[in-house]
């Protein structure tokens, strides 16, 4: 890195996406200390500052006392989707730079107020897409920089499961998650398909909703049977996407769905020069001397952007080290906050498509 001084982050939301992403992510970075942990069961916060915070690191039940630490350079929100929004908008207004876990917020109100305060603190939000890092999905961006594609037209992205629904924290409740399988896992493939294709403006959407396995009793769940009364949020959400230039996307979604051709966090883009696919490794198919071909890169593991210090090339590792980067060097990390805006925009606007059975258009 440019610069060897120590950046002092604070976690707000000490549960499971802190737990298995952002913590153990950022313990991996030799110049990066987690000085403060607030939750409000404190004792998630206490175990977390065991495990993970220098020995001085405080605990708090409040992220307002958080925020309140001029020490604190950095702040990771990992709470629950609804409290996304209003917990960023403080820690900005408080001069932290944020990373915020996926999706960005709720809707895209609340986005917007992100992305505004964002640009009235003059510091920096992203959004934790870490499929971005993948040494693939990185490898496919190199690609369509050089031109590789031509023009991208279609993609599908896809993120289905074929019984593995999240039967922890509030996954189920759709007042704190705002939705299901499309918020939870769709946001990351919708996510890798528009940074691929480079296209933030959608025209219009149409959407689908289904609750049709929720009351299952016979489940077969990956994770251990869930509580059918407090399945409130779709099992399966599904959208096509036309934008501005013509472009289309199919998205698929889903956390329970009878389908053996299952998978997630992964796309497809078709070009008019070419196109790809991450289902199977990197594969990128075209035309050469009038004969169909297929390339199958062979990945180094640390294919993504190399940061000094760094030896593991775990997706969630390297987006820490691409975003303390930034932080350190002043430059933009990896997932803008106006792009990660465009993501929620499209989901929102598939949820009221499937309320409403009408197209949705995009302001």
């Amino acid at each position: 890195m440019a610069e060897k001084r120590i950046v002092k982050v604070g976690i707000i939301g000490c549960g499971g996406i802190a737990n298995g992403k952002h913590m153990p992510s950022l313990k991996q970075l030799p110049n990066v200390e987690m000085v403060a942990f607030c939750d409000i069961i404190v004792e998630r916060a206490e175990t977390a500052k065991a495990k993970y915070g220098t020995p001085d690191a405080k605990v708090y039940e409040n992220y307002k006392d958080l925020l309140a630490d001029e020490s604190i350079e950095v702040v990771h929100v990992c709470t629950p989707n609804r409290s996304h929004s209003f917990i960023t908008v403080d820690a900005l207004d408080a001069g932290k730079h944020v990373m915020c876990e996926k999706p960005m917020a709720i809707n895209s109100a609340e986005a917007r107020k992100m992305l505004d305060a964002q640009k009235r603190s003059g510091k920096k939000l992203t959004i934790g897409y870490q499929s971005r890092q993948a040494a693939g999905a990185q490898y496919l961006k190199q690609e369509a920089l050089d031109g590789t594609f031509g023009e991208i037209y279609y993609a599908k992205a896809t993120a289905l499961r074929r019984r593995a629904v999240p039967t922890w924290g509030v996954f189920l409740n759709e007042y704190e998650q705002g939705g299901g399988p499309l918020i939870d896992i769709g946001t990351h493939s919708l996510d890798l398909t528009l940074w691929l294709m480079d296209n933030y403006k959608p025209k219009y959407c149409v959407g689908t909703s289904y609750h049709k396995l929720n009351k299952d009793t016979n489940q077969g769940n990956a994770w251990g049977n869930w509580d059918p009364e407090k399945f409130t949020v779709e099992d399966s959400a599904f959208g096509f996407i036309v934008m501005e230039n013509g472009a289309t996307i199919n998205l698929e979604s889903s956390w329970a769905i009878n389908m053996l051709d299952v998978r997630e966090a992964t796309t497809c883009i078709c070009g008019t020069k070419a196109g790809a696919d991450l289902y199977d490794g990197v594969r990128i198919n075209g035309i050469r001397n009038n004969s169909q071909y297929v390339l199958r890169p062979t990945l180094n593991p640390q294919g993504a952007a190399f940061y000094e210090g760094v030896n593991n090339a775990d997706p969630s590792v390297m987006e820490a080290a691409q975003w303390i980067n930034a932080v350190v060097t002043d430059t933009d990390p990896c997932v803008l906050p106006e792009q990660a805006y465009t993501v929620t925009r499209i989901l929102e606007g598939i949820y009221e498509s499937a309320k409403t059975g009408q197209p949705y258009y995009f302001d």
